[in-house]
């Protein structure tokens, strides 16, 4: 089926802007922790998460008929697979080519990159949604902020840094929290947590960022090393007639553009290589998996209507 593009005298020279979701997960997830999975088995590289352990005491001036415990120190271990290939492929004919396109980078190559960059933000929003977390809270409509609270006690006792923690929040949690009494109070006040232009800021020691990709009721409290985004370019093949490695929305892609002469048509193919991981702590010096939790990510969900 051929594409449809508008001639040029039809639309006028500034593009009307697509509703398009705005693509922010791959960059508030831990993006640089796998730098090479060349030559990894089964394209698979584990991350080293490291062990915890408690310090003990001595007696003081004791008569030394007790010997010290030795601890055994216990790491874990985060395995990730590059085992999704998202691709974008785009076939244009001499006649599109000639008369239909004006700009093949906005009418073609942007399209392609955006949906590539959403794809990948999806795999992200189904490794976080299905992941198993040790806390989950509720949020009351009318009070979000306890919420918040609640999410940011939780990573405090489970020794979180608090340095870079981030609230992802769906379209209705957002609109709790934007019309909860105590922001009102803080923008008549002029306060810098205020709204500025429908955006929230800083919020219980939270960067709050809003997202249409997760679940509308649902919002996710964690730091970036929560959970892994992995990913690679594919090589350019020598045999290609043009390849260009690029990035969009901070994923990188590799771009492959040539001619097919027996359909009198150009193909223009992006993809990337995706793999996604969760990571769970040790959170008792043990080397079992039961022990094994996701402390690092707590899960808000918003209380039904009336409940």
């Amino acid at each position: 089926m051929a594409n449809a593009f508008l001639k040029p005298e039809v639309i006028t020279a500034t593009a009307l802007g697509l509703l398009q979701r705005e693509v922010v997960l791959p960059n508030l997830v831990w993006n640089d922790a796998v730098s090479d999975f060349a030559g990894a088995k089964s394209d698979t590289v584990s991350i080293r998460v490291p062990g915890r352990l408690q310090a003990r005491e001595y007696g003081w001036r004791n008569n030394r008929s007790s010997d010290i415990v030795l601890d055994e120190l216990t790491e874990s271990k985060i395995d990730v697979t590059l085992n999704h290939d998202i691709y974008s492929a785009v076939a244009v004919t001499d006649e599109e080519l000639t008369l239909d396109i004006k700009d093949f980078g906005g009418q073609v190559l942007s399209p392609q990159t955006y949906a590539i960059a959403r794809a990948v933000e999806d795999l992200l929003v189904t490794t976080i949604e299905s992941a198993t977390y040790a806390t989950s809270i509720v949020i009351d409509e009318d009070d979000p902020f306890r919420a918040a609270v609640a999410a940011r006690t939780a990573l405090n006792k489970a020794e979180v840094p608090r340095d870079g923690r981030v609230l992802l929040v769906g379209a209705d949690v957002e609109a709790a929290m934007l019309n909860s009494e105590l922001l009102k109070r803080f923008d008549e006040s002029g306060s810098e947590g205020a709204l500025r232009e429908a955006t929230i800021g800083r919020y219980a020691g939270f960067t709050v960022v809003g997202s249409n990709a997760i679940d509308p009721g649902s919002a996710y409290a964690f730091v970036r090393s929560a959970f892994i985004f992995a990913m690679r370019a594919p090589a350019i093949p020598a045999g290609v007639a043009f390849g260009q490695s690029m990035s969009d929305s901070g994923i990188a892609m590799r771009w492959i553009r040539d001619y097919d002469p027996n359909k009198l048509r150009d193909r223009s193919v992006l993809n990337t290589f995706v793999g996604t991981a969760v990571v769970r702590d040790n959170t008792a010096a043990a080397d079992d998996d039961e022990n094994l939790e996701l402390v690092r990510a707590v899960k808000l969900t918003l209380a039904p209507s009336g409940s």
